[in-house]
């Protein structure tokens, strides 16, 4: 199984599941209502709103709940929210990119860095984690869209860069939905979605995001990094998390230890 899919699996193992996926709720919506705020709230002349949306459904948000935050954005409700990318350590020099969206940056940075030290990391400097990782393309389409041949040969037509694919989930603890994984070039994501979803219909999800060039294997530090991921996707101002640390199975079998 594919490390991501084993990250996934983490939070069922360690009933995390409903809270993951309230607090994935909340970060779509809060997606779709600065999309709908910056660019107005029609998805057609609103490339951002669309993608938005598109994430929303592929993760079986409620219509109701993402024509909500499509008013709130459009109608100019609720905060205005920066953008903005923090950057720090874990331990065994495991780098962590951490995207928020945020209307206090003071909260926010006090909040990610109170993550890291508490859970023995520390924040960097702008630059200093982001070097080790390419900014890409990743769009998700689940496995039975096709077998792995047809996925990669549409993929490489459609000028994608790398194509993944989780095997078939087989243990009792296993609730993430297995996933082709197809990565672009950073300019070429829509382009290559929009060629993909003429064969294949849309997306689970579609979107930018860090891709560690190599991940570090640190099995004896498992616990410790996942507890950091954890406590920094339970910030508010969150949207994403990104690492080097590979969850190997010798990793794995710390955490089932423990």
């Amino acid at each position: 199984m594919a490390g991501h899919s084993k990250w996934a699996n983490i939070q069922h193992r360690k009933g995390r599941q409903d809270k993951a996926r309230s607090k994935l709720f909340s970060k779509l919506s809060k997606d779709i209502a600065i999309a709908a705020k910056m660019g107005g709230g029609d998805p057609d002349m609103n490339p951002r709103l669309r993608l938005a949306i598109n994430n929303a459904k592929g993760q079986s948000m409620p219509k109701d709940n993402i024509q909500r935050a499509i008013d709130k954005g459009a109608g100019g409700d609720g905060a205005d929210y920066e953008e903005m990318r923090y950057e720090g350590f874990g331990p065994a020099g495991i780098g962590f990119i951490v995207e928020c969206s945020t209307d206090n940056l003071n909260r926010s940075a006090m909040e990610v860095r109170t993550a890291f030290s508490k859970n023995g990391g520390n924040l960097g400097e702008t630059g200093s984690v982001a070097f080790m990782f390419d900014q890409v393309g990743k769009i998700e389409y689940p496995l039975e869209i096709g077998d792995e041949d047809t996925v990669m040969e549409a993929a490489i037509e459609a000028g994608a860069d790398d194509v993944e694919h989780d095997e078939p989930a087989n243990d009792q603890w296993a609730e993430y939905e297995p996933v082709h994984t197809v990565y672009t070039v950073r300019d070429d994501l829509g382009a290559v979605a929009a060629e993909l979803e003429k064969k294949f219909g849309e997306a689970k999800s579609v979107n930018l995001i860090w891709k560690a060039q190599n991940e570090i294997d640190a099995p004896d530090k498992a616990s410790q990094i996942v507890r950091i991921v954890e406590a920094l996707e339970d910030l508010d101002d969150v949207q994403n998390v990104y690492h080097n640390f590979e969850m190997s199975d010798a990793a794995m079998e710390t955490l089932d230890e423990s």
